[in-house]
């Protein structure tokens, strides 16, 4: 990480202290400032250390530039080294469930490190978006088993450590891929003297729980099936809906409908689809299951490549029904808005770092470009812009780790502040590289393309303005 990125020593400490110095406790009537530290963490600066030398012998931009033209434009293998190697598709899993059990903070580190690579990887779609779905929707499990609301501390058994599993009955597509993770979870429990909730000789835990620990280990790649520019706090998604049981399938159901523009999806193992019904409800789709059809799509960004899903009578497992479906969409949506503007921040950084270097190298009338007065006005105002962007990013990140209420204000504040960033920074790349940067052989058209596009995913930066906006009660001018 460049040391523009840098913004102090490593955290040490509560990421939350009183101003000031020591903390002491506040006067009745009297308002505490609290700072978040926004510092990057020694383990967050590792990482991405990390992740910047895998990307640059991996994933160096004239290899992307050629997979775009490719029929498969994600690389599958450069996502297996990711995901099992070091790890990121469980940075958000508890250790209970095989992850790394970190936080939003270190997936923000990541995140900013594949958007200076342009990385065409589906880690958003599944470590960040359908990771913090089925996050909530163990989490409302637990708590309407009256258990504690804590994941990480769910053993991954299902559908209960203590109920019997039928296998006499042939089950196939999601059903069977449920009952499969139980029984791996189930071993696993048992093999670590674990057996559900800490404390709990016999108590059921969701089937979220499974599929996380699938997650976790890299085996599967999921996504959550819903148009790639909706925004957090958007209506629940009826583009699917609930036909009916499926016969032969205890508690599976089948699906119909189609879903327009959906991002990472071509690559996953398994779809999370919200669909329309009595209640409303998020359920398990296997991707490669009869009924399920995607339609791959020529998108802006081709490192992240869209899709259309159509579903005829797909079979569905419910992951999360009523208001638990309502509320894993909504973490799934922010944390996809909050880590998407990481990523935004990591193409800003890079486009600044490329274009400081090129006019530090190409010369004109005798002396370097960056030496000429307008070209240094608009670098440092483009560096000032990624440092405020920075700061919000970091405070999104922060907010989400440590489960902050005012988590909704900062991601929309983020979302919107970096992809503005993002794109302004993109457009200086190209305008200030002169001819080569319209060139194709170039990188600058890649971050244009990311950043023009991943400011329209999970809300528009005008969306999340007017969303901000209402979150902070300010009235909009008459």
């Amino acid at each position: 990480m460049s040391s523009a990125a840098d913004c102090g020593a490593p955290a040490s400490g509560p990421r939350k202290q009183n101003v000031g110095g020591r903390p002491r406790a506040p006067k009745k009537g009297h308002v505490v400032a609290v700072a978040v530290d926004l510092r990057y963490s020694e383990t967050e600066r590792d990482l991405a250390a990390a992740l910047g030398d895998l990307l640059a012998s991996q994933a160096a931009p004239a290899d992307i530039i050629a997979r775009t033209e490719r029929p498969e434009t994600s690389d599958a293998k450069l996502w297996r080294t990711v995901a099992a190697e070091i790890g990121i598709a469980g940075l958000l899993i508890p250790e209970a469930l095989g992850g790394a059990g970190a936080s939003y903070r270190e997936l923000a580190a990541a995140a900013e490190q594949f958007g200076a690579a342009v990385a065409p990887i589906p880690y958003l779609g599944s470590a960040a978006v359908a990771t913090a779905v089925l996050l909530s929707a163990a989490r409302s499990h637990a708590r309407d088993r009256g258990a504690a609301p804590d994941v990480g501390r769910v053993g991954a058994g299902l559908p209960g450590a203590s109920e019997p599993l039928d296998t006499s009955q042939p089950l196939s597509g999601p059903a069977a891929a449920v009952r499969d993770a139980a029984l791996r979870s189930r071993a696993a429990s048992g093999a670590s003297g674990a057996s559900g909730w800490a404390g709990t000789a016999a108590a059921p835990v969701s089937p979220a729980a499974g599929l996380l620990r699938s997650l976790a280990d890299g085996t599967i790649t999921a996504a959550l099936a819903v148009s790639v520019g909706t925004a957090p706090g958007a209506p629940f998604p009826g583009d699917a809906r609930n036909t009916g049981r499926a016969d032969g399938n205890p508690g599976a159901v089948r699906l119909r409908g189609r879903i327009h523009a959906v991002p990472d999806a071509l690559i996953a193992d398994i779809l999370l689809v919200p669909a329309d019904g009595v209640p409303g409800a998020v359920y398990l789709v296997e991707a490669n299951a009869a009924g399920v059809h995607r339609t791959p799509l020529t998108s802006l960004d081709m490192t992240r490549q869209l899709c259309d899903i159509s579903l005829d009578d797909a079979l569905a497992v419910p992951v999360a029904v009523g208001a638990a479906a309502e509320a894993a969409l909504s973490a799934g949506l922010a944390a996809g808005a909050a880590v998407l503007a990481a990523e935004q921040l990591g193409v800003a950084q890079r486009c600044l770092d490329m274009t400081v270097a090129y006019v530090k190298e190409r010369r004109q009338f005798a002396r370097p470009i960056g030496s000429f007065q307008a070209v240094k006005h608009r670098l440092a105002d483009l560096w000032t812009t990624i440092t405020l962007a920075r700061a919000a990013s970091r405070y999104a990140a922060a907010c989400l780790a440590d489960h902050d209420p005012d988590a909704p204000v900062a991601v929309a504040l983020a979302k919107s502040a970096c992809c503005d960033a993002a794109v302004t920074a993109a457009q200086e790349c190209v305008q200030l590289h002169g001819g080569i940067g319209f060139t194709w052989e170039h990188p600058a058209h890649l971050y244009l393309k990311r950043a023009k596009a991943a400011s329209v995913a999970y809300g528009t930066p005008g969306a999340h303005r007017a969303a901000l906006a209402n979150l902070v009660n300010l009235p909009a001018p008459p």
